[in-house]
């Protein structure tokens, strides 16, 4: 087949299938040969796509679509991601993510999947508002969310870029499931007549440093683990946040942390080729790369590791309720940051920032970006501290941490459940928050080898767990 027919022939798939179920009604058909004209019809679908992802002039005439046929083509392809059609060959899943996002950018359209509809009760006035947003709340499936709406009176290039901007962050987001990120819900269009709204649950607690504010810091090292995690989760999908600070990281209604505003968030380089490389942020957060790139003999590029600043940066500001050289202007404190100087341990305020946890922020805003941990180390030196009871029982069973588990492999150490948790494949087993893991392996990509410590409960030949669902016993 040449390029444009295997285009042609992706685009008309949503309507060859509309009509193949309107003669199986017409001609009573039973189910058994409807579901196996579709199943045929779904594989020859997937090879289709597998080969335009694979073809550099099959992808060119695809972004050429316009209109209609760009609609059609991304619902078919965000259609194919959402049944899990590429669940087994994930390098085509983040192909084909990549493909819509492109696309979405050149037609300035969403999948339609991503739309929903019954948001009511808008209210009148917005309750926060940002650079180029306001947030509104409203209702959804009786529950009471969030509307993050872009401001209508902008005009020409600048309404673009704010749309392209929109899009970017929806298509992003929407992939994004973590116990510490914000859920994203969906993309109304109906509450404002002229513009879109990203609809996600409404946190009534505000942001973190809100909480904090309303409730006292004694739970500060808790919330800094659960943000270590969301972000150690951000990267493991090979995503920079890009904007990290208080005003930008939630607190949901069971007390814990959720990082939010994917706005100025990208793709890490090496993985997609698109970098977060616009310079707007908050300059009291930024990382000294970013503040003079020349100075570093680099381009301007958000990274894992300008992320990690970020976090350093965060744990400041949760002690103490300001960012770095808050007392100086925006300049003023750029200029310190990239002259290599950082703020003086603080030695006062309740709860005080511990000599280790000083000694871990030293190193997250390190000033060379390459001698910055990484995220999953963050994640473990943040782990927050055990209660009296299971501090005894952990020490207990980390003295034991050098034996064996069932399969012969040495434990490592032991990781306590944070949530419930359901296996997706053969290997894995199923936990509930609290539970206890004797931890074999560790690899890279967050998925841990281990067992769990209550023997009835073990299943042979299941041993892979979530690392981001856990926390250090």
């Amino acid at each position: 087949m040449t390029s444009g027919s295997i285009v042609s022939a992706i685009v008309d798939s949503s309507k060859n299938r509309k009509i193949l179920l309107e003669v199986a009604s017409q001609l009573g058909l039973n189910d058994f040969n409807v579901r196996t004209a579709l199943r045929a019809d779904e594989e020859r679908l997937v090879a289709l796509l597998v080969s335009a992802l694979e073809t550099k002039p099959i992808q060119n005439s695809i972004l050429t679509l316009e209109d209609d046929s760009a609609q059609c083509f991304m619902d078919v392809v965000q259609d194919v991601l959402d049944k899990g059609c590429f669940s087994m060959a994930p390098e085509h899943g983040s192909k084909a993510r990549r493909l819509i996002r492109k696309l979405s950018e050149s037609c300035e359209r969403l999948p339609s999947a991503l739309f929903i509809t019954g948001v009511s009760g808008r209210e009148e006035h917005p309750t926060f508002g940002g650079g180029f947003g306001d947030i509104y709340q409203a209702s959804y499936d009786n529950h009471v969310v969030a509307l993050k709406h872009m401001r209508h009176f902008l005009r020409g290039a600048e309404l673009r870029r704010i749309r392209l901007k929109f899009c970017r962050e929806a298509l992003l987001w929407k992939d994004l499931h973590h116990p510490h990120i914000l859920p994203f819900i969906g993309i109304d269009r109906e509450s404002f007549p002229a513009s879109l709204c990203m609809v996600s649950p409404w946190l009534e607690h505000g942001t973190v440093l809100k909480y904090l504010n309303d409730h006292g810091r004694q739970n500060v090292d808790k919330l800094l683990f659960e943000i270590a995690q969301g972000l150690e989760y951000l990267h493991s999908q090979n995503i920079v946040h890009g904007d990290l600070r208080g005003s930008n990281i939630l607190v949901n209604k069971d007390w814990s942390a959720c990082l939010a505003d994917f706005g100025l968030s990208g793709f890490s380089e090496g993985t997609t080729g698109q970098t977060s490389s616009k310079r707007a942020g908050s300059a009291y957060w930024m990382a000294p790369e970013l503040l003079a790139p020349e100075h570093f003999e680099t381009k301007f590029s958000r990274t894992p590791a300008s992320d990690v600043y970020a976090f350093g940066c965060i744990c400041f500001e949760l002690y103490t309720g300001r960012p770095p050289f808050s007392e100086l202007s925006e300049v003023g404190a750029m200029l310190k940051v990239v002259d290599g100087k950082r703020p003086q341990q603080p030695s006062d305020g309740t709860p005080v920032i511990t000599d280790l946890l000083w000694h871990n922020i030293s190193t997250y805003w390190v000033q060379k970006p390459t001698a910055r941990p990484l995220a999953k180390v963050v994640v473990r030196n943040m782990a927050w501290p055990a209660s009296e009871q299971e501090t005894s029982t952990s020490s207990n069973l980390n003295g034991e941490a050098q034996g064996e588990a069932d399969g012969g492999s040495m434990i490592l150490f032991h990781v306590k459940a944070l949530y419930d948790y359901e296996a997706t494949i053969d290997e894995e087993f199923d936990f509930q928050a609290g539970d206890v893991i004797a931890v074999t392996a560790t690899p890279d990509d967050g998925w841990w080898s281990g067992e769990l410590i209550d023997e009835n409960r073990r299943v042979s030949g299941k041993h892979i767990f979530p690392s981001n669902f856990v926390r250090l016993f």
